[in-house]
């Protein structure tokens, strides 16, 4: 799905260009029942396709830019990012219900969302959850679960939003550094000016900044982090989450020029990891 929609914006603007799809299992699709900090990280999700652009099999490569690793690979930049799309999470009832059952756990893969969600939920009962969207809902409907965080994106792209029961706004649960954004991942040192008329700056920007947040603190699966910035002109709001050894949890917020973006990243990092900040 999300390399067909990456397609359609190429074709769009490319109409005598030939393209060819080539579908890929990563191991992090296949491995299923271990946390992934335990298997090797978010970096499971692109091994493969990285190593096949390497070896020159396909051109480009499509990911959900929030589970590129940081730092990126050196010869593989990312060359290009698509609007960005609806960035939030949202809970998901059983089937047949219109509100959460709470005599069940909270699924969520994500140690982020977790965390965030003890405030908005503080006596519900949580538990890690993987698989792909449509096993995840199986093991929600099957009664497993009394609800199920997902992202909005991927149920926006799936047609799946009648499914959602409440949508979290990006204050009560910040989502994670680039939810929400289809990234086209490219070898040094090739042309990809084709890419030009969907590479969208106020999403490159963005990315820029929550990606040079979890850098600098080395975020993770393990290291539980969340940044989410917007722009608007020439102004940029950066609001960033970070979870400390002993479990204490930080978030805070800077504005300044776009043009500083990792900038901002690093300093809001540094500032929420020395406790320099207080909002």
């Amino acid at each position: 799905m999300q390399a067909t929609t990456v397609m359609d914006a190429i074709q769009r603007s490319n109409p005598d260009l030939a393209l060819e799809l080539i579908t890929m299992k990563t191991t992090g699709d296949k491995i299923l029942g271990q946390k992934l900090d335990t298997i090797g990280g978010k970096g499971l999700f692109v091994k493969e396709l990285e190593t096949a652009l390497l070896e020159e099999r396909v051109d480009i490569c499509v990911h959900s830019y929030k589970d590129v690793p940081v730092p990126e690979h050196p010869d593989l930049p990312i060359v290009a990012v698509l609007r960005r799309e609806d960035p939030r999470d949202v809970l998901i009832y059983p089937a047949g219900r219109d509100t959460p059952d709470f005599t069940k756990p909270l699924g969520s893969a994500s140690i982020r969302r977790q965390l965030q969600l003890r405030s908005v939920y503080p006596d519900w009962a949580r538990a890690p959850i993987r698989g792909n969207i449509d096993s995840r809902l199986r093991k929600l409907d099957s009664g497993q679960f009394g609800g199920l965080v997902l992202a909005a994106a991927a149920l926006k792209r799936l047609n799946m939003w009648n499914r959602v029961g409440r949508e979290f706004s990006t204050e009560e649960v910040i989502p994670a550094a680039c939810q929400g954004v289809l990234a086209i991942q490219g070898r040094a040192g090739e042309n990809y000016g084709f890419l030009s008329a969907i590479n969208c700056p106020d999403t490159r920007d963005t990315c820029h900044a929550e990606r040079a947040f979890i850098r600098c603190l080395d975020g993770g699966c393990s290291a539980p982090t969340a940044a989410y910035a917007t722009v608007k002109g020439g102004e940029m709001v950066l609001t960033g989450l970070y979870v400390n050894d002993l479990g204490q949890v930080r978030r805070s917020t800077v504005t300044g020029p776009r043009e500083l973006a990792e900038v901002h990243g690093r300093y809001l990092a540094k500032s929420l990891q020395f406790g320099t900040i207080v909002g």
